[in-house]
């Protein structure tokens, strides 16, 4: 693959840090993406994706698809030669696991009251 059909992408997390930056094809989708920075993940953060699905990836302002390619992401000015896009990293936990946790957190609770008349 020739070197200029190749773009520059670096991942910037939620704490300033930077993962990469890494070089994909145009064809490459967000979900390779979004599995490579789960590799990638530096092991001494406190929050910390479990899997791809854990992490949304904003680029331009717009929460990206896992389906749209690399290409379809780029944001018009994201043209120059030589240039490092930045997306931006939110590790989210899966809608289930959030669930279960919140289920366990719901067991009913038992308020007692207690009244005295003088």
């Amino acid at each position: 693959m020739p070197e200029e059909d190749l773009v520059e992408i670096r991942f910037r997390l939620h704490d300033g840090s930077d993962i990469g930056p890494f070089r994909y094809s145009h064809a490459s989708t967000v979900a390779v993406l979004k599995e490579r920075i789960v590799a990638e993940w530096p092991k001494d953060k406190k929050v910390a994706p479990k899997e791809a699905n854990d992490i949304k990836l904003i680029n331009a302002g717009k929460i990206l698809e896992n389906d749209k390619t690399v290409g379809q992401c780029r944001a018009p000015f994201d043209d120059l030669p030589k240039s490092v896009i930045t997306m931006h990293v939110v590790v989210q936990p899966s809608v289930t696991k959030a669930k279960a946790e919140k289920k366990a957190d719901d067991a009913p609770q038992k308020n007692f009251c207690s009244c005295s008349i003088l």
